[in-house]
């Protein structure tokens, strides 16, 4: 009963028990911070053209394909708090479903991952753009960001982003391979809140105690055009990151580093 094993497993469930309990009090603690998220977003540009294979390189059928660029401002500063990791924000597409009856498609066409204070540095954090008429432009996904100051890594504060005519990270398709023509589109954006501790939390479409719904955030619908003339998808300007296997603009085969393909 009184042996070293038994008293090292009561110390250890102790320890276990009052860690649970720290961990379960900031979790949730984050309640109690208000959240007032507001956002808005503008369609700039929409292309419909066909090719032959998917963005990836499974596929030899030719389907269409839509390129959307927008313009995002957002504040989503209230999402930081002391247990916020990281917010990882996305635009998305939805457009009705080619057959009447099943619920909208959803296509991501942009995505970044917004890091806390406290994060450690990391590849894929996301660097906003410098305005226009600054001097520096940082280095997305550069080493060199390493260490770089909230002011700099966040020109406009924390969790805020002022972007005009951003290039899509993704093009989008659909399983049935038709796209042209789709009318009610619109633009979406959503984020999932990754805390220190606790659930995941994803955007808010109503109120929630001190959290609150997010204000706009979705484009005015519009219609997907007819398809265009034959377009080379290398000369559509994708944004890049290093997520992993970044898909060649254009191409069907994944880059495994500076123009090399796998």
């Amino acid at each position: 009963m009184h042996s070293t094993v038994v008293r090292l497993q009561n110390v250890f469930s102790f320890f276990t028990t009052v860690a649970f309990c720290v961990a379960a009090v900031i979790a949730l603690s984050s309640f109690i911070n208000p959240q007032v998220p507001t956002a808005s977003i503008r369609l700039r540009d929409v292309q419909v053209y066909v090719r032959k294979g998917r963005p990836f390189y499974y596929s030899q059928k030719k389907e269409e394909y839509a390129y959307m660029s927008f313009d995002l401002d957002a504040d989503l500063s209230t999402l930081f708090n002391w247990n916020t990791k990281q917010v990882f924000v996305y635009v998305k597409a939805v457009y009705p479903s080619h057959k009447p009856g099943l619920p909208d498609s959803e296509a991501i066409i942009w995505d970044a991952i917004l890091p806390s204070a406290s994060a450690p540095w990391h590849q894929n954090h996301y660097i906003h753009p410098s305005p226009k008429g600054s001097q520096k432009k940082p280095k997305k996904n550069s080493k060199d960001n390493k260490g770089k100051s909230q002011a700099e890594a966040w020109p406009h504060g924390q969790g805020i982003l002022h972007l005009t005519n951003q290039r899509p990270k993704y093009q989008i398709t659909d399983f049935s391979g038709k796209l042209a023509n789709r009318t009610s589109v619109r633009l979406e954006l959503g984020w999932n809140v990754q805390p220190w501790v606790g659930a995941l939390v994803w955007e808010n479409k109503r109120d929630f105690g001190m959290w609150k719904a997010l204000e706009g955030g979705v484009s005015e619908r519009f219609n997907l055009p007819a398809i265009g003339k034959k377009v080379d998808g290398r000369k559509l300007e994708m944004e890049k990151g290093k997520e992993g296997h970044r898909l060649e603009v254009g191409g069907e085969y994944p880059i495994a580093g500076k123009g090399k393909r796998v």
